[in-house]
């Protein structure tokens, strides 16, 4: 079975919680998903099943869009509610403040601190264990960048904003930041992500739909709209089977290369020789 599924992810499932359930529906261990969504979180979850876990890479790499809230008056260490006080204010920040500082962080690329409540590795070690045995590390940083981020709610004690971030980037590690530049304390009370890429949290099913069957997979080409579509001549099919350069035929970087309507490989066009295609990805 070989395919692409948008799932609603609930709160309370981790994104391998998730997999794990659809291992067992459609029976096969070949499933990943794109991008992973803490426990606390919801939302789009995009999964690859079959060859299309060739897939994972490429498609973690699209941009993504959160709704997120962020409770004030407190500190954890696992910067969201499902950790320990750490820190208690009762100082609030007017409005103006607070889109100030959203405003701060629009179009910026900044090198971030990953959370220690983490699955990162550092010395061959998942953050989160040295968390757990309260040894302290040098956090790692990583660049990101905020394409976008806008207020959509201030009332009381919760600010409720949406972004548009780069791979890799923390929204939890994003909140304590923002709360750092308000000089307040914050924590993130919930967290949804609604769309990556072009694809958006109402194309999702459920996990109960799913198991129902009421579910379709997602064609490649909505998957990558911005890739043009190429069907193999048979001298061009036994060129790509063997992942070799072909003559590029078509007008983007990237195309979806099909043989019989079936989907062959992800060809891109190769940077020594512009005329010519090389494969990005192989499906075969």
């Amino acid at each position: 079975m070989n395919g692409i599924l948008l799932v609603n992810k609930p709160s309370g499932l981790t994104s391998r919680d998730v997999v794990n359930r659809l291992n067992k529906y459609f029976h096969t261990s070949r499933i990943g998903h794109t991008g992973t969504l803490d426990p606390l979180a919801t939302g789009l979850l995009i999964i690859c099943i079959g060859k299309y876990t060739k897939l994972v890479d490429l498609i973690t790499s699209k941009e993504k869009e959160y709704i997120a809230k962020i409770q004030l008056g407190i500190s954890t260490d696992t910067y969201d509610l499902t950790g320990s006080t750490i820190a208690t204010s009762n100082k609030l920040p007017s409005q103006e403040e607070v889109i100030k500082v959203l405003n701060s962080f629009q179009n910026l690329t900044y090198d971030q601190e990953v959370p220690k409540y983490s699955a990162v590795k550092l010395q061959g070690h998942k953050l989160y264990e040295y968390a757990r045995r309260h040894q302290e590390v040098t956090l790692p940083k990583r660049q990101v960048t905020i394409f976008d981020i806008s207020l959509i709610n201030y009332n009381q004690d919760i600010i409720e904003f949406k972004t548009t971030v780069s791979k890799g980037t923390y929204i939890r590690s994003l909140i304590v930041d923002i709360c750092s530049k308000l000089n307040i304390c914050g924590t993130m009370s919930s967290l949804t992500r609604t769309k990556q890429g072009d694809l958006s949290l109402e194309q999702a099913y459920t996990l109960e739909e799913i198991e129902k069957g009421n579910y379709s997979f997602l064609p490649l080409t909505k998957l990558f709209s911005n890739y043009e579509v190429v069907e193999l001549t048979d001298e061009e099919y036994l060129k790509v089977q063997n992942g070799n350069k072909i003559i590029k035929r078509f007008t983007n970087e990237n195309a979806i290369l099909t043989y019989q309507s079936e989907v062959i490989a992800i060809y891109t066009q190769d940077e020594q020789n512009p005329q010519l295609a090389k494969p990005l990805k192989m499906l075969i």
